[in-house]
């Protein structure tokens, strides 16, 4: 027995283990599973040791060593005494028979020991995912160190709305008491919005909310989508220093995209008001409460200012403010004090920043009841930068905030600079656009008619509009021609800009020219035709070799040149070459009508125009049909065909070029009817109104090519102021004709021209009979000059020239040219007309060199007339 059990107590090294000590020795065995879980092992032992207790207890006192004294025995029993009479020895003997069986149970409990501390520790290993107690501890010691070392709050909130963990940077964000934990979060003193989201349960991404003096983005997940019991866990972070990073990359953002706004919406035109206008809007209010820009005087004429031009600023723009409120007004001159920042910033080339204006002097210098009504208004800061572009000042932007807003600093300087950079430079593009258009403007206007020539055949209303894009080749006038007649011209040549106002005026001047030959409408056309070809030629060769092969109207095919007027082509077609740097055809077109009051009958030929309208005596709107040839400088062999029409007194004649029907937005088929439409609402009116009707109701705000219109009301010379007479091949009825002729001018109340009439068909009679042939008429028109006509069957012309002293004859024309006012000669179908023109007030031309009394005092023999 006692190599088996060993007395309590007893020190010596041979003795066993006690059953305590062999528990202690499974556990260590078993440590892992104890170490993972050690209430759940201790529970599986408690009643394997309460067993090994009382066996302790009962056998140790009755199983003495062998040898021991009675008295040893007595002191280990458990009353003190051991009962007289028993032996020792014999009472063990029950015992020793039940050893075996106690034994079975003391390894029976140690199975149940082992049994649990194997299932407990493979019930742990499947929970911690086979992790080995060593690695959850360095897992738990790193995450322990992550949650409480990370700059991002985090908070465990269990199901039932309590605080499970928070790490030490929510608490630092929230404020949170050391004993928040275990606490409902409801109790935790937590602002309204963020205790609200905390205890809805909803999930929740970055969302800012208020957290004492600061800003912090909360994010909420829960935690039983992930195996984990019901909660939610929280994280958070401090976004009071990004928030303020953001607000400054948000300003820094708004201002390059208000740049680009800039760059899109300043200088969508080319007009300098405009365009000040446009910077105003830009500013306002995305940068400034206020915004004003002045520019100088020659910036507004196109001219560029020059160095020290003055501080005399016009007010071009102003925005946020009513303009009766500013201290100056749109269109009012502002002369800027010296030393203020309106006279500082243009002197210097550099912004002025003005803080405070309550605080400045030299502000208030400009105008002192002017800048109070503004300190009034609530204005507090200034910023004033110079508009300059290519190292020119053009102007001056004046940006103004309020008390409301915060004042201008110095980081508002570079923005306020680059966005007047921008704008300079298209108030520069304006300014040189101005310059150049009214130049062409100027140009193209001296080469229009300025007058309209008296004459009784029409009443005539015209208008010009040139285009909004530039000056075009448009142009129309108005002839007197001999025999009371007029000549009306409507043309339009290809292009825009100075070369095709160049242009215009050259074939404005040959159609003057040409005119004066008295031509019919067909031949003048072709002259004009011949005329524009060379004038293509000229150029083409002045571009250099094989310049204009592909714009000519002999090229190849498919490199045809369209008609400008023509199907098929618009106003936007003309005025760009096809290829840049090679000159392109100089296409023109024209309409040209000769009327006669007499009969009052019209011709008219056109290349390449639009037809002419006409609206008859009873209001009814028609567009006659006039052959149309190809435009002036493509025409080639192709004849002109000429139509003849008789118009009743009060006919209107409506002339136009093209852009007055054609446009983007319509067709020229559109654009007649449109034109039908309007002459006919406007048919009872006169010529000017018919003008601003057609206008008004045809042409868009800004037209994209430039417009000619003519409109002639036709009227009929009283049949009782003509006269005419056949004139017999015989010399003897000059006299006849003659007293007929001066009974005439006797009945019309002309006695007074009487002399010179009577010399003058005495001269050109004569000629006819002696040079010419039959048929001969004479034929007399009381307009606004005495007109006398003598046409005869042949086209050999009279020529003036100087007779010599000796010489006998020649000396007739000299005297016609002398008395008239004017003569030439006419060349019709069927022969010619020589005609002369006097004044009604029997005025004659000033005398030249040698003057007609010079003349006749040459002839002694001359009888009296």
């Amino acid at each position: 027995m006692t190599e088996i059990f060993g007395r309590e107590g007893d020190g010596s090294q041979a003795s066993p283990r006690s059953p305590g000590q062999r528990l202690r020795s499974l556990l260590t065995m078993h440590g892992a599973a104890g170490r993972v879980c050690v209430l759940p092992l201790a529970l599986a032992a408690l009643p394997v040791i309460v067993v090994l207790l009382v066996i302790t207890a009962i056998v140790a006192p009755v199983h003495p060593a062998e040898g021991a004294s009675m008295q040893e025995a007595r002191q280990r029993s458990p009353a003190g005494a051991v009962p007289a009479g028993v032996r020792v020895q014999r009472a063990g003997e029950p015992v020793v028979d039940r050893l075996p069986m106690l034994l079975g149970a003391v390894a029976g409990g140690l199975l149940v020991v082992a049994g649990g501390a194997v299932w407990v520790s493979r019930r742990q290993r499947r929970q911690t995912h086979g992790l080995h107690p060593a690695d959850l501890r360095r897992r738990y010691e790193h995450h322990d160190a992550v949650l409480h070392a990370v700059r991002e709050g985090v908070l465990v909130i269990g199901s039932d709305g309590r605080l499970l963990l928070a790490n030490d940077e929510a608490r630092r964000l929230l404020g949170l008491s050391p004993d928040a934990e275990w606490r409902p979060v409801a109790d935790l003193g937590l602002e309204p919005r963020l205790k609200a989201l905390l205890t809805s349960g909803r999930e929740a991404t970055d969302e800012v909310l208020l957290a004492g003096d600061g800003l912090i983005g909360v994010s909420v997940r829960p935690t039983a989508p992930h195996g984990g019991p019901a909660g939610t866990v929280v994280t958070l972070r401090d976004t009071t220093e990004l928030r303020a990073l953001a607000g400054r990359a948000g300003v820094a953002q708004e201002r390059l995209k208000l740049i680009y706004d800039a760059g899109l919406r300043i200088g969508t035109t080319l007009e300098v008001g405009r365009t000040a206008e446009e910077l105003a809007e830009v500013a306002v209010p995305r940068f400034a409460d206020v915004a004003t820009v002045e520019l100088l005087e020659p910036v507004l004429r196109g001219d560029e200012p020059a160095a020290g031009a003055g501080t005399e600023l016009r007010r071009m723009a102003v925005r946020g403010v009513r303009d009766e409120s500013a201290i100056y007004r749109v269109g009012e001159v502002l002369r800027a004090v010296s030393g203020t920042p309106m006279a500082t910033a243009p002197e210097s080339g550099r912004p002025v920043l003005v803080d405070d204006l309550r605080r400045s002097n030299e502000w208030r210098r400009q105008d002192a009841a002017g800048t109070q009504r503004v300190l009034d208004a609530g204005v507090r800061s200034l910023i004033a930068v110079p508009l300059q572009a290519r190292g020119v000042v053009l102007g001056l932007a004046g940006f103004w905030r309020n008390g409301t807003s915060d004042g201008f600093g110095e980081g508002d300087l570079a923005f306020a600079e680059e966005l007047t950079a921008r704008a300079a430079v298209a108030i520069d593009n304006a300014r040189r656009y101005t310059r150049e258009h009214t130049t062409a403007v100027t140009l193209q206007r001296s080469l229009l008619p300025q007058t309209l020539p008296e004459q009784s055949a029409l009443v005539v209303a015209h208008r010009y509009l040139p285009a909004h894009a530039g000056v075009g080749g448009d142009w129309f006038d108005v002839i007197s021609l001999p025999g009371a007649r007029v000549a009306l011209v409507v043309g339009d040549v290809v292009g825009h800009g100075l070369h095709a106002a160049a242009t215009m005026g050259r074939l404005r001047t040959a159609v003057h020219n040409f005119s004066a030959l008295d031509l019919p409408p067909d031949e003048l056309l072709n002259h004009l035709d011949e005329l524009v070809t060379h004038i293509d030629t000229d150029e083409v060769q002045a571009a250099g070799p094989g310049a204009g092969e592909e714009s000519r109207g002999g090229g190849e095919a498919g490199n045809e040149v369209p008609w400008p007027g023509g199907p098929g082509t618009g106003s936007d077609s003309q005025g760009a070459p096809a290829h840049p740097g090679r000159t392109d055809i100089t296409g023109a077109t024209c309409l040209y009508a000769i009327y006669d009051p007499v009969g009052g009958r019209v011709a008219l030929a056109r290349a390449g125009h639009p037809g002419p309208a006409l609206i008859a005596p009873d209001g009814t709107v028609s567009f006659p049909e006039v052959p149309v040839s190809p435009p002036l400088g493509l025409g080639g062999s192709e004849p002109v065909e000429v139509t003849e029409l008789t118009l009743g007194e009060g006919s209107r004649l409506v002339l136009y070029t093209d852009g007055l029907i054609e446009g983007r937005d319509r067709d020229i088929g559109t654009g007649l009817e449109v034109l039908r439409t309007a002459l006919a609402t406007a048919a009872d009116r006169s010529p000017e109104q018919i003008c601003t009707a057609v206008l008004d109701t045809m042409l868009p705000e800004h037209p994209g090519d430039d417009v000619a219109l003519l409109v002639a009301r036709t009227q009929l010379l009283d049949p009782g102021r003509v006269a005419e007479w056949e004139v017999p091949s015989d010399p003897a009825a000059v006299a006849r004709i003659r007293s007929a002729c001066l009974g005439t001018l006797e009945s019309w109340g002309l006695a007074a021209l009487s002399f010179t009439t009577e010399l003058i068909l005495s001269e050109l009679i004569t000629n006819a009979i002696r040079y010419g042939a039959q048929p001969i008429r004479v034929r007399l028109l009381y307009d606004r000059a005495l007109i006398c006509e003598v046409s005869d069957g042949t086209s050999a012309s009279p020529h003036l020239r100087r007779a010599a002293t000796t010489d006998e004859g020649g000396r007739g024309l000299f005297l016609v040219a002398q008395f008239a006012q004017r003569w030439g000669t006419r060349y019709t179908p069927n022969g010619k007309i020589i005609w002369t023109e006097q004044t009604l007030d029997g005025g004659r031309p000033e005398p030249g060199p040698d003057s007609a009394d010079d003349i006749l005092d040459q002839w002694d023999d001359v009888p009296a007339l």
